[in-house]
């Protein structure tokens, strides 16, 4: 059975873009696309909201927001099969719960209603930090949106990047046949957080080479199973958030890890994925690591 991609949809004009990148992104990978609206319309018909006789219902209103989104999808690409459904639960509940059953998840960089400026949406964040699949906030330019630079970027960030991060990465390199920016970024031994010299040298540390030799492991594998993927492996001195973010401009898509801990129900998404999906200039994929 082959997943779906599954597009969170609410009318709004970046949940249009979302669903314009994740066509292009399913006929690549040649998946079918699955359009999600979820609204708690039920407890607005039983009367938790005004309503009048030229009011539209919400039921309505859902209905036109999958349609419009459905028929978007289907002018941009006939040969994506398209699905869609009205959930009456909270957005970031019902996503969450469509992740896992599907190839990733896509969302806007706003919703419907969200102030102007606000530079993610809750639901957004949200599903990034709690889905079991990979999620991708559709933002940035129009270069980066149509993925004209032909570049894809991993960052290996302070933590290093989990297995399924690299095996998404070079899953994307290749069927766009572009090539993949390996970024580890950090801070040189003996800095502080601020970039200062510390004052006092504490003992090596060996668990940062070790981490480091487990992900060089991985990215072999990797190379060995996408022999025809470019890869181009640099090191870059500073926050890796910020590092990102900067390179980010000249990315199609930013792919970084996030680990999910047993028994935390926070927001598992990371410093650098949060500096990410609020500030990077193209599309950016949080890839969780399987428990």
């Amino acid at each position: 059975m082959t997943l779906p991609l599954v597009v969170g949809v609410d009318g709004s004009e970046p949940s249009l873009v979302a669903v314009d990148w994740a066509v292009d992104e399913a006929a690549r990978h040649g998946l079918p696309l699955r359009l999600v609206h979820a609204s708690l319309w039920e407890r607005y018909e039983a009367g938790l909201s005004p309503a009048g006789p030229d009011r539209p219902s919400e039921r309505v209103l859902a209905e036109d927001v999958v349609a419009s989104a459905a028929d978007r999808a289907q002018r941009r690409d006939p040969d994506v099969k398209i699905t869609t459904d009205i959930v009456p639960e909270e957005a970031t509940a019902a996503l969450v719960r469509e992740g896992g059953a599907a190839f990733a998840l896509v969302t806007g960089s706003r919703g419907r209603g969200e102030l102007r400026g606000l530079l993610l949406g809750s639901v957004g964040l949200a599903v990034a930090a709690r889905a079991p699949c990979p999620t991708i906030v559709v933002r940035g330019d129009r270069v980066g949106l149509a993925g004209a630079h032909g570049r894809i970027l991993l960052g290996l960030g302070e933590a290093g990047s989990g297995a399924e991060a690299v095996r998404f990465a070079f899953r994307e390199a290749e069927v766009r046949g572009c090539v993949l920016d390996i970024v580890r970024a950090g801070r040189r031994p003996g800095h502080d957080e601020s970039g200062d010299r510390s004052q006092a040298e504490g003992p090596l540390d060996t668990s940062q080479e070790r981490a480091s030799s487990v992900v060089d492991a991985r990215l072999m594998a990797a190379t060995g199973e996408h022999p025809r993927v470019r890869t181009r492996p640099a090191a870059a001195e500073g926050p890796p958030g910020k590092v990102l973010v900067d390179r980010s401009a000249a990315a199609d898509l930013v792919i970084v890890g996030a680990r999910r801990g047993k028994g935390h129900f926070g927001l598992q998404v990371g410093r650098v994925g949060h500096a990410l999906i609020h500030h990077a200039q193209c599309p950016v994929a949080v890839v969780p690591e399987r428990r």
